[in-house]
């Protein structure tokens, strides 16, 4: 077989060949539809504001004859995408990730990391404050030593420069950690504090989630609503953005 024939071959193998059986076609080829349409990479963003801004400057000409959904696909995410195009297959124009300070819930951290994580990633207020004098005070190697049925622990803590008193642990408690984007009010919700004494010394903290992450649906909603109530605002077609969630 000369080289001409050995090409012809190689690709008259490679080819993909398509035979009918009883009616139904089949291939020995997995094929990929070549779109008619180009799509763009997305824009990465880490604020709503960014995403507002960028669909009211119209900076890549969006096209007002279509329409685009803005899809809040968690508390943390949020995609303006467009519709269904001629190949049936949707653009991702921007993708926008907030930005939030992380905290380790169900883990015991020592006393002074959780105290200065709960002031800097929790917003003042409900039961905030209560925690931090709770915390704040406690006498190291009490926790354990009036026991712990599951459900309240008590320790003592320091009620004046020489004086102590025994005290129940605050459970559950109410507080707006920073988990959603910055624009939108922080949802409350329950936790269950608890704490420990260290094999190291010291006292050990702890808060663990108890609303069954409720609190999603209710910043994926916020969010939603926060962007509905910015683009009706800022003179755009109607119609052109929907917003689901």
């Amino acid at each position: 077989m000369d080289l001409r024939n050995a090409m012809e071959y190689i690709a008259e193998q490679a080819a993909p060949h398509v035979v009918e059986i009883n009616g139904d076609t089949y291939t020995d080829k997995r094929m990929t539809r070549i779109p008619q349409e180009m799509r763009a990479e997305p824009i990465q963003m880490r604020t709503l504001t960014s995403l507002l801004d960028y669909i009211s400057s119209n900076v890549d000409e969006l096209d007002a004859c279509r329409k685009y959904m803005v899809h809040v696909t968690s508390p943390t995410r949020v995609d303006l995408v467009s519709c269904l195009n001629f190949d049936r297959m949707r653009e991702t124009l921007a993708i926008v990730e907030a930005q939030i300070p992380e905290f380790s819930y169900d883990t015991y951290m020592d006393h002074e990391r959780f105290l200065i994580a709960l002031q800097a990633k929790f917003l003042p207020g409900n039961d905030r404050e209560l925690l931090l004098k709770f915390a704040g005070t406690v006498e190291s190697g009490t926790v354990a030593q009036y026991g712990d049925d599951g459900v309240t622990q008590k320790a003592t803590v320091k009620s004046g420069i020489s004086s102590k008193t025994d005290a129940i642990v605050p459970n559950p408690v109410i507080l707006a950690p920073f988990r959603t984007f910055l624009e939108v009010e922080q949802p409350e919700s329950s936790f269950i504090f608890r704490m420990r004494d260290s094999d190291r010394g010291g006292v050990s903290c702890a808060l663990f989630e108890a609303d069954g992450g409720a609190w999603r649906n209710e910043a994926m909603s916020d969010v939603a609503a926060y962007i509905i109530k910015q683009l009706s605002g800022r003179n755009l077609p109607e119609g052109m953005f929907t917003v689901i969630y």
